[in-house]
């Protein structure tokens, strides 16, 4: 049954934050087997594969997309990404054609993205995302790509960004809050250190971050302090290229981003071919041993060290177009 705004303001979470073992191994499968996982504090379980909002833009079609869609939710994923400028919002308008008839059966988060403009920014792009979306609320809202150094600031300024946040939580537009980024740790650790009580952060989780300005090894212990959830992303470099390059395999890839203490991996997957390999791992899953994890951090060093196969830390390739527009970039960058 869907839930009114009257009945999400009455929601609160009561959960404890798992052991990190505890979250990484598989709890109550969502229908079709994905294996489901604690939101950190919030008490709700979600799929421990997302479905990648990007990718779902690039798609041919908008029933293309609606077909991979319900596939993905037929099979048990149950937490959908997105963000208000994926494809100038062509990801959203798809996913909320695909959700029409199955939103009660979903998790759906999408992002602002006002890299910490004024709060009515923020404000616009939310009513605008739940009107593509086709919904009265999100279950997930999220600063998009806090990546330049002076995010942090801005977000928190007055009439900023995570003033928006709070407001609509507070409204029932949204029930639980957070931020992404995949530049810096110290740029989450900055935004975690105002003491905001934002429920979850989005980051790269992947075999070669523990080298090279390590999200796993900085931010998430203060995510496990703080009782917020974990979300990983690009647990294939953001590319593929390690994997076009032999280095490890997709499998390796996917059950060693599964294996950290995170509530869900976001995925690209932009085909059935994608879908069904991912579900597949995820559905045999078991965490790695940290003897295992060890051993494949030290296979992958020697390319790992420099941060050359992470280019969404070390260049500005992977920023989104209302962030470099802010910063004088040109669409390419």
């Amino acid at each position: 049954m869907k839930q009114s705004r009257r009945d999400l303001l009455k929601f609160a979470g009561a959960a404890a934050v798992a052991s990190r073992l505890a979250e990484a191994a598989p709890k109550s499968p969502a229908s079709g087997g994905v294996p489901k996982r604690l939101l950190g504090k919030t008490g709700v379980e979600v799929s421990c594969l997302a479905l990648g909002g990007h990718h779902i833009g690039t798609l041919p079609d908008v029933k293309a997309s609606v077909r991979l869609i319900h596939q993905a939710i037929d099979a048990g994923i149950t937490f959908m990404d997105n963000a208000w400028d994926y494809h100038d919002g062509r990801s959203e308008l798809w996913m909320g054609e695909a959700l029409k008839d199955r939103r009660d059966r979903v998790f759906l988060m999408t992002k602002c993205c006002s890299h910490g403009r004024d709060k009515r920014t923020a404000i616009e792009q939310l009513e605008a995302s739940l009107r593509r979306l086709k919904t009265d609320h999100l279950d997930l809202w999220q600063i998009h790509e806090v990546a330049w150094d002076d995010d942090p600031e801005k977000h928190f300024m007055k009439d900023g960004a995570v003033e928006a946040l709070a407001q609509a939580k507070k409204e029932g537009k949204v029930r639980f809050i957070g931020f992404t980024g995949h530049k810096s740790p110290e740029l989450h650790l900055k935004m975690l250190s105002h003491g905001f009580p934002f429920d979850t952060v989005q980051m790269p989780i992947n075999a070669f971050d523990s080298q090279f300005r390590s999200f796993q090894k900085e931010v998430l212990p203060e995510l496990a302090k703080q009782g917020i959830a974990g979300i990983g992303m690009k647990s294939l470099n953001g590319s593929g290229a390690p994997i076009q390059q032999g280095l490890l395999t997709v499998e390796e890839a996917l059950r060693y981003a599964l294996s950290q203490p995170i509530a869900t991996l976001v995925s690209g997957i932009d085909s059935e071919k994608v879908l069904r390999q991912n579900l597949a791992i995820v559905q045999r899953f078991k965490p790695m041993t940290p003897e295992e994890m060890k051993a494949l951090e030290q296979r992958l060093a020697p390319k790992a060290q420099d941060g050359g196969l992470e280019l969404y830390k070390t260049t500005r390739k992977f920023e989104g177009p209302v962030g470099r527009a802010q910063h004088g970039m040109s669409a390419e960058g």
